[in-house]
């Protein structure tokens, strides 16, 4: 029993690592706290995981070079808390400035920027499942922009997590040309989304103005969009703008910002 308890937390730790990267560590902890202190770990854990999370990990991620994006900022901020709970939102001091210097600008235009997926607080290489790319601070995902019924521009998305819900969900050819070459994940974050809604529609022009505003700057290396959407939005011309091939996934959800 003591050796399947062992290995229960040896899989915990694991599963909290991989999602979170600090989660393992506070786990770890929050057991020691629990036992010395004759508390229940279910109750110290979630408290000293914000601790950590909302104090603690951004100022040690400052010094390591890491810079937490804003939590609750208008013209820049999370789609939903779960990215900045789970500690994925954290950018290169230089990825920051470019985003609240974009942010700063469009903002005057009515649009606020939606971050997803960034990268984890510490450790360059440390893969931030399941994305293939976001290991150091230089990567983050951008949400599109979309009206409502009445074709205003808000700052509601069409999925939960962000991602899933696609611009062009059945007329892809890129996505049947990956699939049928065997990448059968291409389209996999359509089990991703946690929920949708339909009361909104995609903005091209909005769209448009928010990656033209991200190309404006030296430091932006490439910006991953699905190919039928590089050429509807009027960006076949820009080499910054690619695809990003078979062994991702769709790119018809969010926009991937990648900086030197």
């Amino acid at each position: 029993m003591r050796i399947a308890k062992y290995f229960g937390h040896l899989i915990f730790i694991l599963f909290l690592t991989v999602l979170t990267q600090v989660g393992g560590i506070v786990w770890l902890l929050s057991l020691y706290i629990a036992h010395k202190f004759k508390k229940k770990k279910r109750f110290v854990f979630p408290i000293l995981y914000l601790v950590f999370s909302l104090a603690i990990i951004p100022p040690l991620a400052s010094l390591a070079g890491r810079e937490q994006l804003p939590l609750t900022r208008d013209e820049l901020k999370p789609r939903n808390w779960i990215y900045p709970l789970l500690n994925r939102n954290y950018v290169t001091p230089e990825l920051q400035k470019l985003l609240d210097d974009a942010s700063t600008n469009l903002t005057k235009q009515g649009i606020t920027i939606t971050y997803l997926d960034a990268s984890f607080p510490f450790i360059d290489g440390f893969s931030l499942l399941p994305h293939l790319s976001h290991n150091d601070g230089k990567k983050v995902d951008l949400s599109f922009m979309y009206k409502d019924k009445n074709g205003k521009l808000t700052n509601k998305k069409p999925s939960t997590s962000g991602y899933g819900t696609y611009v062009n969900k059945d007329n892809n050819q890129t996505n049947s040309y990956c699939k049928n070459s065997g990448y059968w994940q291409y389209d996999f974050p359509k089990y991703l989304t946690f929920g949708s809604r339909n009361d909104i529609t995609f903005s091209k022009e909005h769209t448009r103005i928010l990656i033209k505003e991200l190309l404006s700057y030296h430091s932006t290396q490439k910006i991953f969009i699905e190919p039928y959407l590089k050429q509807s939005l009027g960006f076949e011309n820009e080499s910054k703008v690619k695809f990003h091939g078979c062994k991702a996934v769709r790119h018809d959800d969010h926009i991937h910002l990648q900086i030197k």
